[in-house]
């Protein structure tokens, strides 16, 4: 069984109902959720509170257009590494640390690490390439740029699948 679903708290239809609003609009008040699902405010203050406790909702974040500061150029870098005690947390860390390094994914396959990074310009990826590939451990990288982006402005809970979403409202006993 998978870690993550183990360690969930007890989520139901109306948790479910906040997050899906809170997420496709992190500014909707309490009052409007309120009137929406059909409870005080109260008792949507009291469970948005406890999803923030229990770590469902880790923060309320404005959704910044990397295209305003000129972010256009976005690289898929993939990251071999020296096989080392420790290695993907040290390299892991290193990586989230530069400047312009988006997501860092920890993979098992051909490639150790793949990194999303979105710059402006093509000096500026190319410092830094360098500057992963100055790494303690790093071996080599290898990047693919990005001509296109599909967003599909999915959040997390409209892309649950429903196996998962039944997995969360009835997680099974061990």
């Amino acid at each position: 069984m998978n870690d993550a679903l183990r360690s969930s708290p007890d989520l139901d239809e109306t948790d479910l109902a906040i997050l899906e609003r809170v997420e496709a609009d992190f500014d909707v008040s309490l009052e409007t959720l309120a009137d929406e699902l059909d409870l005080s405010t109260s008792a949507v203050h009291y469970r948005v509170n406890k999803l923030k406790d229990n770590g469902v909702i880790r923060g309320v974040t404005a959704d910044v257009d990397p295209m305003a500061f000129g972010l256009e150029m976005v690289a898929i870098t993939d990251v071999s590494v020296t096989h080392e005690r420790g290695y993907s947390d040290d390299v892991g860390e290193a990586l989230c640390r530069i400047d312009g390094v988006e997501q860092v994914f920890y993979t098992m396959g051909d490639v150790d690490f793949v990194v999303i990074s979105r710059v402006q310009s093509r000096v500026q990826l190319n410092d830094l390439i360098d500057r992963m590939v100055a790494i303690d451990g790093v071996n080599e990288t290898s990047s693919r740029f990005v001509m296109r982006e599909f967003e599909n402005g999915r959040t997390v809970t409209e892309n649950l699948p429903e196996q998962a979403r039944d997995a969360v409202l009835d997680p099974p006993t061990e």
